[in-house]
């Protein structure tokens, strides 16, 4: 007992501004002080920094809103010292700042640097202001933003500055959000419920996670229920999420809180598998004890030796109130600026800013020695948490295994059953990599059997007779975002997302949110170190004819290709060949998102493996045809496409005509480049004449809409006269693949009658009548006749 009334017990129970330790933080903390591995003084010593951080922290995160510079005396701002225009998710990330700090001490309490992640990435100014404070600053950050009044009022003046560099790139390193130069972030966190379906995907053995997540995201991805269904000790490192409970969205309660609030949500979550527990969200002792309690209630579940799964994950929820610490806590107005008006202009406001300031002033003496004693990484001999686990993450290059050529002249076959059995290969090379197979619920019927064999359902129970196991790697649910997150999170080793291409479509956000960081670190000089991760879409738009028009959708490589093409990849195999060669490509990268739109059909094989390796290599191939003397070229992005392309090209050819035939598998290599990373990855202009000879009239058909291709690869584009395209024009329904075809006027008659202007031919001179009423309407579809092959 004699510990616990200690000088330093009472310096620290005496809290410090704002935070108080409530009877039960009390208590938790007392009986972790009687740990044997702990001395109970040095505990509070450290606990008491820790309020003192959060102090000033907080006192940083108002600074950033509404000053453009700080005062480390304490004194009180003028009304020239305010922005004119203040900005901030002022109320989530003061709410943030005990969170991290308690994540901080906890660290430095067990000499472990456990890695973290934040699902509400607005709340960055709390990560930033702490990262300054303790000198955990990015390279882009050193020398701009520490503890001192010149630190702290460049990053509060640049905080929301919009500034902007002579490229057209933020001439800051701080965002609105967390980015690649928040020391220690992972995702941007724009997308609030990714982090919700990923952190269980994230740590590997012998790591530790924790999560940060928000009560408002809670609303967005119900996929975060099923964390129990699948973690296992066995290839899954400590996680532990956090939910900041504030109530409060940005205009209203959170369904939370209108629900029951903690209560309600205690009980949800059991339902679902959880062990929850509620803390004090506003002392950072209460994260301490909460952290180190999660981690110790799970590491019981790992030393039984009959465990049973779902796992009782423990689940923190942390109770406060939106803007704690500060005027407007507990309104809508904390959601950014709590203030009645602005201090820039208000005297009122000034007065309300200056007063809770005063209340959260820690003087520099007083950091100084807060930071000695958080900041001991030096000491512990471990590395400081901006170098997490996590965001570090660069895995051993992947073996990548000799693919199984197919030959030329062999039956048709199915380029979904040859990645299979490649992949499987590359699994069993790999045995170091952990594997995550994100699948919405159709593999097998999306022809990876072997796949699923080797790799097997996740699951708890597993079912007789069913590619179920306790630990599979197959991450299977009806929810698109959640298996997703399986594979985005997992970048510790090898990933593959599967889906029907319309389906893919909900998985966009989640996509866009890991391309846009991995970008954002690119131009920052910042390679990301994780394997590429491919999105095989199958059962796509034009085999998946026998369903109706919400299985007919291209829109997903569309989108794909909106993005920047070095990071953002969008391929189009056209046999068995190509796909696996395709699939080699993608593995090798680092740091990219792959869009893969395979046929899962027999389709012809059209490359021998040299020459798929090349068709990868430069992005596109002469499939038929000679360059130096064409006539006409047709241009197949996608393997139907490709098909009716060349029986276009041989009835030109019955007619005397001399037609090229080109596919192109990566369309990203030939467009315009934006900037110059993505002009390194381009194909430069000798590479694009040899493929498409200049001044050739051109027919572009393709599997996504013809319009945004057509404006993708302007390289290719000799003008209205001389340039068309075809391809999906958003019609469909319970067809068959030749109806779809002829609905969308991508048949290969419908491909002559838009090629033949362009070269001032006629198409009278290559369709019989029949075959022109079948296109005008005036016949039936099923008048066209399918030239020789």
């Amino acid at each position: 007992m004699a510990a616990t009334t200690s000088p330093a017990f009472e310096h620290w129970r005496a809290g410090y501004g704002p935070i108080r330790h409530s009877d039960e933080t009390v208590a938790r903390i007392r009986a972790l002080a009687q740990s044997p591995k702990l001395n109970p003084d040095a505990l509070y010593r450290l606990l008491a920094a820790a309020d003192r951080l959060t102090a000033a922290a907080m006192w940083t995160v108002v600074h950033m809103t509404y000053a453009k510079r700080v005062d480390l005396s304490g004194a009180p701002l003028p009304a020239e010292a305010f922005k004119a225009a203040p900005e901030g998710h002022t109320g989530g990330s003061l709410n943030m700042v005990p969170a991290f700090v308690g994540y901080l001490t906890a660290n430095a309490l067990s000499a472990t640097t456990r890695s973290w992640v934040m699902g509400q990435g607005h709340c960055v100014a709390a990560i930033e202001a702490i990262n300054a404070l303790t000198g955990d600053v990015s390279d882009a950050q050193k020398g701009r933003y520490d503890r001192s009044e010149k630190g702290l009022s460049q990053l509060a003046a640049d905080f929301y500055s919009y500034a902007i560099d002579a490229g057209g790139r933020p001439a800051v390193p701080i965002g609105s959000h967390a980015g690649p130069n928040t020391a220690g972030a992972i995702s941007e966190g724009g997308y609030l419920g990714f982090a919700e379906v990923q952190y269980v995907h994230a740590p590997l053995p012998g790591e530790s996670l924790v999560a940060f997540l928000s009560d408002g995201a809670f609303e967005e991805q119900r996929g975060s229920d099923w964390t129990a269904r699948w973690w296992r000790a066995e290839d899954s490192g400590l996680v532990v999420p956090i939910m900041i409970l504030n109530g409060r969205r940005i205009e209203e309660r959170a369904q939370i809180a209108q629900q029951g609030g903690a209560e309600w949500l205690a009980e949800h979550l059991r339902l679902n598998g959880f062990d929850p527990f509620g803390i004090d969200g506003k002392d950072p002792a209460a994260f301490v004890w909460a952290i180190l309690t999660a981690e110790e209630r799970l590491g019981r579940f790992i030393a039984e030796p009959g465990r049973a799964y779902p796992a009782p994950i423990p689940y923190v929820i942390a109770e406060t109130v939106k803007g704690f610490g500060f005027p407007g806590a507990g309104t809508n107005a904390a959601h950014n600026l709590p203030l009645t008006a602005n201090p820039s202009r208000d005297a009122a406001a000034r007065k309300a800013f200056n007063d809770a300031a005063r209340a959260l002033f820690v003087t520099p003496d007083d950091i100084e020695d807060a930071v000695a004693a958080i900041a001991v990484h030096g000491q512990q001999n471990r590395p400081a948490e901006s170098s997490h686990p996590l965001a570090v993450r660069h895995p051993s290059a992947p073996d990548l295994p000799a693919p199984g050529w197919t030959e030329i002249g062999a039956p048709a076959d199915c380029a979904m059953h040859a990645l299979d059995r490649w992949f499987v290969r590359l699994v069993d090379a790999n045995p170091a990599l952990r594997v995550r197979v994100g699948n919405p619920d159709e593999l097998s019927s999306n022809h990876m059997g072997a796949t699923l064999e080797r790799l097997r359902h996740r699951v708890n129970a597993p079912e007789t007779g069913v590619a179920e196991a306790r630990d599979g790697s197959v991450i299977t649910a009806l929810n698109e975002e959640a298996v997703a997150a399986a594979a985005l999170a997992n970048k510790g080793g090898l990933n593959l997302i599967v889906s029907y291409e319309a389906f893919a479509m909900k998985m966009l956000g989640g996509l866009r949110q890991e391309i846009v960081f991995a970008r954002r670190q690119r131009e920052d000089g910042k390679e990301p170190g994780w394997i590429s991760v491919p999105l095989v879409v199958t059962s796509h738009t034009w085999e998946n004819s026998k369903n109706e028009q919400s299985h007919q959708d291209p829109t997903l490589g569309e989108a794909l290709l909106g993005e920047m093409s070095d990071t953002a990849r969008v391929l189009f195999p056209v046999d068995a060949n190509s796909a696996v060669a395709t699939m080699a490509s993608v593995f090798g990268g680092r740091g990219q998102v792959a869009g893969v739109i395979v046929s899962k059909r027999d389709m012809p094989h059209r490359f021998d493996g040299e020459a798929a390796t090349r068709f990868v290599a430069d992005g596109a191939a002469t499939i038929e045809g000679q360059t130096e003397d064409a006539q006409l070229q047709i241009v197949a992005i996608g393997a139907y496409q490709l098909e009716e392309a060349l029986k276009a090209a041989r009835r030109l050819k019955e007619h005397g005509r001399r037609v090229l035939v080109t596919a192109i598998n990566e369309p990203g290599r030939f467009r315009i480049p934006r900037d110059p990373i993505e002009a390194r990855f381009v194909a430069t202009d000798d590479a694009l004449n040899r493929l498409f000879p200049v001044g050739v009239p051109r027919l572009i058909v393709s599997h996504t809409r013809p319009e945004p291709m057509l404006g993708l690869l302007r390289r290719l584009d000799g003008g209205p006269k001389q340039t068309a395209a075809r391809g999906y024009i958003s019609r469909g329904g319970t067809l068959d693949v030749a109806g779809m075809l002829f609905a969308n006027r991508c048949s290969w008659a419908h491909l002559i009658e838009a090629a033949a202007p362009l070269a001032g031919w006629s198409r009278e001179d290559f369709l019989t009548n029949v075959e022109r009423n079948a296109i005008d309407g005036k016949g039936s579809p099923a008048d066209l006749s399918t030239p020789t092959h």
